[in-house]
């Protein structure tokens, strides 16, 4: 009787197989190699670490940019002439695309970790383009028709910078296990020299980057000037429909000291609450008049204004996704609405002794008002009886006429000018978004951004939010510059003494050991014949790789 016992016994490894199986479909162990890559697949390599920090900037651009996604949302309403959320689909895109992306480039670190080839399935290939392709196409398309809004990155690091500095040091300090792996796995000179150079270029670049770090944020506490006040722009749209006079009762009562809207002219010259050129997105004027939906919202006159519902749109689009935190009596409410005018606005105004600013759109040439939209806003702004003191006038056209007939005013400008420009108009408070913030800043949705303004020093901002500034009290950080060097001095201290460990630790670690191609091999200890030339068999056999058994 011939007894077989095997002369080779495989270790199973499980987690390897799989990191193969998904990155490259090598289920099996005779797929997987430890052969240096092909150039071909260290091209994709690249591709994939492209595409992997375009879309981390894409991803972080969209994260920042929360603040102006109903501007967004307008933008594309304009173009279209239909309201959507069109934030929805490019953030799950973007989040897709991006776990997709960050999950392949954590298998690619780990093949190169455990020494295997990278072999990037076709598969893979085919998304790793498409989601390039995807977000060359969405950052082009914001270029081109958003570009203001790329000022949102520059603006959140001021916010962001000293933490994403701490993560990223920390990231790249935990990459130096694979990068001192590689170097103490190297037969070649000149590529460990390559690859330490290279490394410790990029983590030095980390330690000095908190000299090129400016916030506003990092200073003495005792500097800080007061809370800047809230103006409710559009009243309070996250609660109420924009524009409308619940929306400004609502406004006030979250505490603001001024409301912000936007004006148009009627045909009798009655100055009246729209954002939009047309009534279609927030009056039910489809039902009413609907042979007139796509007409200038200045061509109709204030009686049939009165007819339109300005609420019912907010309960049936729910622009914010906030329809459901209201409750029945505030449902109510909303839909009765109707367009407000000028003249409600400043009165409500007077009666809580709050400031009021608003932007005036000039009507169509054809307009019976064009000529005479200037006093008829003033003149109904010294009728309603409200003190002058409270009204930022923000038209520039006829600017010394109204500053005759009102002196009492504040003239307000939405333009950045010259000190000298001011000076000669009488300008005393600016009105600007907030990536040219100096005085007055509009927009405003995230505590985050609030705060850097208040650091900033800005007197005043415009939000969308007030219900969300009401809550912050103190900025969201604040830092001396001692506090700041003290956390980078030691980041840098700890990250350097962690990444000289690891390399000695690797390099002690892999000095004995010997690497077998395709995986390490154990011979079966069942035969313990001391046969001399059944050793030599064994090792011939070891050496070419074949599986054999031994009687």
């Amino acid at each position: 009787m011939v007894k077989h016992q095997p002369l080779q016994v495989y270790e199973r490894q499980l987690c390897l197989s799989c990191i193969t199986g998904i990155y490259g479909c090598r289920w099996k162990r005779y797929q997987r190699s430890q052969d240096d890559t092909t150039k071909w697949e260290l091209l994709w390599s690249f591709v994939l670490l492209f595409t992997f920090c375009l879309l981390l900037i894409w991803f972080y651009f969209w994260f920042e940019a929360h603040n102006d996604y109903s501007e967004f949302n307008w933008f594309l309403y304009n173009r279209s002439g239909e309201w959507s959320d069109g934030t929805v689909p490019i953030l799950a895109t973007t989040a897709a695309c991006f776990t997709y992306i960050a999950f392949l480039m954590v298998l690619a670190l780990c093949h190169i970790a455990l020494g295997q080839q990278l072999n990037l399935h076709w598969l893979h290939k085919i998304g790793v383009f498409a989601a390039l392709l995807t977000t060359i196409a969405g950052v082009i398309s914001v270029n081109q028709t958003w570009r203001q809004e790329w000022d949102v990155i520059p603006i959140s690091l001021q916010a962001t910078g000293p933490f994403l500095h701490i993560g990223t040091l920390a990231g790249v300090t935990v990459l130096s296990w694979i990068v001192a792996g590689q170097v103490a796995r190297a037969e070649k000179t000149m590529f460990q020299v390559v690859v330490v150079l290279l490394y410790f270029s990029v983590l030095l670049g980390l330690y000095v980057v908190p000299m090129y770090i400016t916030s506003p944020c990092i200073m003495d506490p005792n500097f800080l000037k007061p809370r800047p006040d809230v103006f409710g722009h559009h009243g309070a749209p996250m609660l109420a429909p924009e524009n409308t006079l619940w929306s400004f009762q609502r406004a006030l009562q979250m505490n603001v000291t001024g409301l912000e809207a936007d004006l148009a002219i009627s045909a009798d010259g009655m100055p009246f609450l729209m954002r939009d050129v047309t009534l279609r997105r927030t009056t039910n004027v489809a039902k009413v008049f609907p042979d007139r939906q796509m007409d200038d919202a200045s061509y109709f006159n204030w009686t049939d204004l009165q007819q339109l519902n300005s609420g019912l749109w907010f309960l049936k689009d729910d622009p914010f996704w906030t329809v459901h935190t209201l409750s029945q009596r505030e449902k109510d409410l909303i839909a009765n609405q109707s367009v407000c005018s000028l003249e409600q606005l400043l009165k409500l105004a007077s009666f809580h002794n709050t400031s009021v600013v608003f932007r005036l759109r000039r009507p169509p040439p054809e307009h019976p008002c064009y000529h005479t939209w200037i006093n008829d806003t003033l003149q109904t702004v010294q009728q309603s009886g409200v003190p002058q003191s409270l009204v930022m006038w923000t038209p520039d056209q006829h600017r010394a006429q109204v500053r005759e007939l009102a002196p009492a005013l504040i003239q307000t400008s939405m333009e950045k000018l010259s000190p000298q420009s001011l000076q000669i108009h009488g300008i005393s408070r600016l009105l600007l978004r907030y990536n040219q913030v100096n005085v007055y800043s509009k927009k405003l949705l995230k505590p985050w951004l609030y705060s850097v303004l208040w650091c900033s020093g800005v007197s005043s901002v415009s939000s969308e939010a007030p219900h969300v500034l009401r809550k912050v009290l103190y900025p969201v950080w604040l830092m001396r510059p001692n506090e700041f060097r003290l956390m980078w001095v030691s980041a840098d201290l700890i990250s350097f003494a962690v990444v000289v460990g690891i390399f000695i630790f690797q390099k002690y670690r892999t000095s004995g050991l010997r690497s077998y191609n395709p995986e390490q091999i154990m011979l079966n200890a069942a035969v313990r014949r001391s046969s001399r030339d059944i050793n030599v068999m064994k090792e011939k056999l070891i050496l070419s790789g074949k599986t054999v058994a031994v009687s």
